[in-house]
């Protein structure tokens, strides 16, 4: 049978079906005994002779073996497979030997050996290919796993065997094979056997991660494809390999590489190329295309020359309509522009330069991409050409333009990466040469004022006689089209006395004096530094521009910091570190912003991962000092460092740098004591040289620090009590206030010390501590200054908070206020008496200077009356809750101590003896708020409620402003104390909102009637219309105020809403911007609620479109901003039902648009409504 063996028929045979190629040995049923007697026996034979496969024995056996190859053991497949690769070994040295012998017959010998051979090959790695394969993804799910004893023979590792066998190949490769297979297709059909079985192991993700097997397969096909012709089909194998398989692009491209560098065969590489780029992909087909691209970017790495030959026909793939392939075009021109710029000055420099425009061409327009994944890479692929050497200056300003653009694209990925090569931007600038890299932009102009005054004077005038023909030969412009870094250079290298260049140019004119003739030697000089300063003003100006682009860019970044994307909100925060260390002014909003982000929360890691950034970025900014400095020195640095985030702060950035701060602090190592140490020095020292706002900075951070660690705060009591409280506190009235907010951290609040039981019960201090007799000698202290307002709030918060009996305290300072007031205005009318009586005039200012030390004392008394009720209701409130806790604790302790002595305990009598001990003290507490406080015959305060209301009523009489202001906000504050007060004043009070002039006042009341909604809801609910009104109010302050207090009522469900939305949606068009994106978070808040927007759509509607002062465009941003939140299928066609039924009955036609552009938001339309839109307002005005 073997000599007539016909390799095209058992290899088509075989290809058809393995078990389809015909053998004489059925063994099929035969025991593993039988199987390994045939194999033996065949290793015996051919290990003697490889000539005997030409046995029909022999040959037959080794079919019928691997034929049932799926019931043989892995050890007897390796015997086979040893067997048949040691055997064409010998055979392959046999033939070496041979094949320049001139006997054909010999020859025809030889052949016939090692196609059998090479068959056998073929078909045994296959079949161990399938059991590794086999062996690489077992059955994963209960049902469908097989038992162990069915796994067992697929646990052959042929790896090394398969190694051996391509080296075998290499050497049969590497002979003279045309001597034997002088035809084409009969050498490709030899060679084929042994190329089929790489390709087929080669879709094995795991066995391609072999890297000596993948060397060898390498190997194979490079030889089969330089000597012997096999190019196309190989061209062929990879197109085909590379749409089904993705783990093979970056293999096939190394492969190429290989073959194109080590056997000189870039042919190939550029004929993929070429081909890949004809293809057509469709925009559904992901698989393909993202496997093509990362071939050719892969490629365009390793073989930059072969895939810039083929960039013509590449660039077609712009027009593919899948994005993946546009993406690998994409990255193909960012690394030949990285790869051209490597290459050294040649002849073909310019023909490079004019290509490197070219992709710089194609990467600009892809900004503009319909994909965002598309434009995403752009930012990618140019961020990653910032790192290159040659900086593109021009270009860097093109994409620096192109990139705030993209800060504003829909697509929070392509935003992030935006932000991404915003930053590598600002830190590869290449304007760091001349001035050492800072992009302060006032410096800058400066530089460029100076250059254009010298400039000025150089320039010689008008019509001076030689001036053409003196002119220098060079052309600044051509010059000027060069990279900028080489002119500023140059400059520099001069100016700062170095050494020439080989380069040959003119040399400085310092240097070139005795050379030069005396005469000429000026115009020289002129001409020189002429066109110096005008290259210095060109570089310049682009810096200028450069710059101006980045903080266009920063303030979009600063409002990115308010992404939901957390990633997004990182990079934003590492552009700013990045723009502070470049000293970019506009950096220093953006760090001021970053604060607010202390707050936020994820359900994820994300919450997490933006606080830690944050503490991260900070702590390099503001919290670690340079290497260089002593211990002492970096304890300064990084507490002036501390102090300067106070300064010009805003309540809500003090808000946030204190949670900022007090986190850090619990953390433990951001913060040293020989940190707090300094800022208790500054805050201390009687000096001159503190200022106030150095001094203010230090105890504002104190106080923050002490909210993480009262001990911050004990330690040094003496000194704040020294300092803030004493002398210099009442000269810096705002210092006296921070340190009485810092004096409140002795004692921890319950937030704080949630899950801290040992510090949730710190002592409170006596009434005769020193600490009560400074503070309220601050509350009593006279001062004309508003500031004083603020003192004495924080000082009467401190009293409550620290104070064993406050009440007592403030009773007394009450008390002495009042006298202090009237005996004051009683000796000011007598004394005006007395001079009456005498005939003296008293002067008109000193009369209002007289009156307004007056009102001023009176409206200072009222405040305090107004906020010592206030906190009153704490100190009850807190009252109760400690006569619980002790109750509580005492319950436990007695039924342990019953417990241990073994004594009987009646739960349910305790239970009923401690619920009503507790019920009767709270209302006795309830008693003493509701009828006490206000109406009580022994009630200090009770006396000044009349007083407070009769001042409001009567504002002619009393018409000092800011005494109005206090006795509103007295009588606001009264009105939370009592239901029956609340009841009998809240007309006046719902006047003076209506009614007042003045904002604070206006804001205030709001601000009171939402505490009064919590307080006495059934009070206040009937007339939130008034609340309502102030969404239109006329300043801007009340508005906000008034969306605020809405805001937080309606999503804690304390008012309910009745169709008074829309005055909450009409600010969602507001001028201010604050308030617009306050009414848009109220909104987002809102859908998160049962239904709640789509439940007040329709009112919200009829309102906006009934209202003539929304416009038109103004009507549909707003609905258009509402309709994105009616998500449910469901509520969609309910509302479009509800909507369409409205077109009849429309008066007007901007009525029926208004109708018709909600409809068209919605995503159910059916046919019906469709055609009532099309048939338009016309035939609505008839049905009507």
């Amino acid at each position: 049978m073997a000599d007539q063996f016909d390799l095209r028929a058992e290899l088509a045979a075989y290809l058809d079906d393995p078990s389809s190629v015909a053998t004489q040995l059925d063994l099929s049923s035969a025991s593993q005994k039988e199987c390994d007697r045939y194999i033996n026996t065949t290793i015996d034979t051919l290990s003697t002779s490889p000539e005997a496969i030409k046995n029909d024995e022999i040959f037959d056996v080794l079919k019928a073996l691997l034929k049932n190859c799926a019931a043989l053991t892995p050890t007897q497949m390796s015997k086979i497979m040893d067997l048949i690769v040691s055997s064409l070994q010998s055979e392959t040295e046999i033939l070496a030997s041979d094949i320049e012998q001139p006997d054909p017959e010999l020859l025809v010998l030889h052949r016939q050996i090692c196609e059998m051979y090479a068959f056998l090959l073929q078909w045994v790695v296959i079949a161990a290919d399938g059991a590794q394969a086999a062996k690489a993804v077992p059955a994963r799910r209960g049902k469908t796993a097989k038992p162990k004893a069915a796994i067992e023979p697929t646990t052959w590792d042929s790896t090394s065997q398969v190694q051996a066998a391509l080296d075998v190949v290499c050497r049969l490769l590497g002979l003279k094979l045309g001597r034997i297979w002088q035809t084409t297709s009969e050498r490709d059909l030899f060679i084929g056997l042994f190329t089929r079985p790489i390709w087929l192991i080669a879709e094995s993700e795991q066995r391609m991660k072999v890297v000596a097997l993948r060397m060898r397969m390498y190997k194979v096909l490079c030889i089969s494809i330089k000597h012997h012709g096999q190019a196309f089909a190989a061209q062929t194998s990879i197109v085909q390999a590379l749409q089904y398989f993705e783990h093979l692009s970056e293999h096939t491209a190394e492969f190429l590489q290989i073959l194109a560098e080590q056997y000189d065969y870039p042919q190939l590489a550029e004929e993929v190329v070429r081909e890949l780029s004809s293809k057509e992909f469709a925009a559904a087909d992901t698989k393909g295309p993202k496997s093509v691209a990362t071939f050719v970017v892969k490629l365009s790495e390793l073989l930059p020359r072969s895939v810039l030959k083929q960039m013509t026909s590449l660039a077609r793939q712009l027009d593919s309509e899948a994005y993946a392939a546009r993406n690998g075009v994409i990255e193909v021109c960012g690394n030949l522009i990285a790869y051209m710029s490597q290459q050294e000055q040649s002849d073909q420099a310019e023909n490079h330069k004019t290509q490197i425009n070219g992709f710089f061409d194609v990467l600009e327009e892809r900004f503009l991409d319909i994909n965002p994944y598309c434009r995403s890479k752009v930012c990618q692929v140019y961020t990653r050409l910032c790192d290159l050497e040659t900086k593109f200056p021009k270009r860097k300003q093109i994409v620096a333009d192109l990139a705030v653009r993209s800060l504003e694209d829909k697509s929070s990925n392509v935003r992030r990466n935006a932000i991404r090569l915003l930053t590598k931007l600002l830190s590869t600038h290449p304007f760091g040469l001349m001035h050492g890299g800072q992009l302060t932009q006032n410096e800058w102009i400066a530089r460029l004022e100076q250059v254009n005054a010298e400039l000025t004077a150089l320039e010689p005038p008008v019509g001076t006689p030689g001036l053409a023909e003196k002119a220098p030969s060079t052309d600044v412009e051509d010059i000027l089209d060069d990279a900028t870094e080489a002119s500023i250079m140059d400059v520099d290298m001069d100016d700062a006395g170095e050494e020439a260049p080989s380069t040959p140019r003119k040399k400085a004119p310092a240097r070139d004096e005795e050379a030069t003739p005396k005469a000429q030697q000026p115009k020289e000089v002129d001409q020189e530094s002429l066109m110096r300063l005008q290259l210095t003003k060109r570089y310049y100006t682009e810096a200028l521009r450069f710059i101006e682009s980045l903080h266009e860019g920063s303030k979009v970044v600063a409002q990115l910091l308010a992404s939901k994307n957390k990633s997004e909100i990182i990079e934003a925060m590492d552009f700013f570190v990045v723009a502070d260390a470049y000293k970019l002014e506009t950096s220093k909003l953006g760090i001021r912003k970053m604060l607010h982000l202390i707050w936020t929360k994820g359900n994820s890691d994300e919450g997490k991962g933006v606080q830690s950034h944050l503490i991260e970025c900070y702590r390099g900014l503001f919290f670690e000092a340079p290497d260089h400095l002593s211990p002492n020195d970096a304890a300064n640095f990084v507490a002036r460092n501390m102090m300067s985030l106070t300064y010009g702060a805003t309540l809500a950035e003090l808000t946030s740098l204190e949670q900022l701060l007090s986190t850090m602090m619990k953390e433990g190592d951001y913060i040293s004591d020989h940190v707090v140490q300094k800022l208790w020095q500054v805050y201390g020292v009687q000096r001159k040289e503190i200022s106030k706002s150095q001094r203010r900075g230090a105890i504002i951070v104190l106080g923050m620090l002490g909210l993480a660690n009262p001990e911050v705060i004990v330690n040094e009591l003496e000194t704040l009590l020294r300092v803030g409280l004493g002398l210099l506190g009442r000269t810096d009235l705002a210092l006296a206030k921070y340190s009485c907010i810092a004096l409140q951290r002795i004692q921890p609040n319950r937030k704080a010390t949630q899950g801290q039981p040992d510090r949730a019960t710190v002592a409170k201090l006596p009434n005769d501590h020193t600490v009560f007799s400074r503070l309220y000698s601050i509350v009593l202290m006279s001062s004309g200054s508003k500031e004083w307002f603020g003192v004495a709030e924080q000082a009467i918060n401190a009293i409550y908070l620290l104070a064993e009996h406050p009440d007592i305290i403030c009773g007394e300072a009450i008390r002495q206020k009042t006298r202090a007031v009237f005996q004051r205005t009683a000796q000011y009318h007598a004394e005006d008496a007395m001079e009456v009586e005498d005939g003296e005039q008293e002067t008109v200012a000193d009369t209002e200077a007289s009156q307004d030390q007056s009102t001023t004392g009176l409206a200072q008394l009222l405040f305090i009356v107004g906020h010592v009720a206030i906190k009153q209701i704490v100190h009850i409130e807190a009252t109760e809750r400690e006569f619980k806790r002790r109750k509580a604790n005492a319950a436990k302790k007695s039924a342990a101590s019953a417990f241990s002595k073994g004594a009987p305990v009646e739960a349910d009598e305790l239970e009923a003896i401690g619920g009503t001990s507790e019920d009767d003290f709270t209302d006795a507490m309830a008693q003493i708020r509701e009828h006490e406080l206000l109406y009580g015959d022994k009630s200090l305060l009770a006396r000044f409620g009349p007083m407070i209301a009769d001042i409001c009523q009567n504002n002619l009489v009393y018409k000092d402003k800011d005494l109005q202001s206090a006795a509103a906000l007295a009588l606001a504050k009264l009105m939370c104390v009592s239901s029956e007060f609340c009841e009998r004043h809240l007309p006046l009070l719902l006047t003076i909102l209506e009614r007042s002039h003045d904002p604070i006042t206006r804001s205030n009341v709001v601000i009171a009637l939402g505490d009064m909604t919590v307080c006495f809801n059934h009070l206040v609910d009937e007339n939130t219309d008034f609340l309502y009104r102030r969404l239109n109010d006329r300043d801007p302050s009340v508005t906000k105020t008034c969306l605020m207090t809405l805001t937080f009522l309606i999503l804690a469900g304390q008012i309910k809403v009745r169709g008074q939305l829309a005055g909450m949606a009409k600010c969602l068009e507001n001028s201010d911007k604050r308030i617009a994106d306050l009414a848009k978070m109220f909104f987002t808040e809102l859908a998160t609620k049962d239904n709640a927007i789509y439940n007040g759509f329709t009112d919200i509607f009829s309102v906006l479109s009934a209202d003539q002062e929304v416009s038109e465009d103004t009507f549909r941003r707003i609905v258009k901003f509402l309709m994105t939140f009616i998500e449910k299928e469901k509520h969609a066609k309910q509302l479009a039902d509800k909507l369409v039924s409205r077109l009849p009955h429309c008066d007007s036609e901007r009525a029926w648009n208004d109708v018709a552009y909600a409809l068209s938001l919605l995503p159910h339309k059916n046919e019906d409504i469709q055609k009532t839109i099309a048939e338009g307002y016309k035939f609505a005005g008839v049905e009507a």
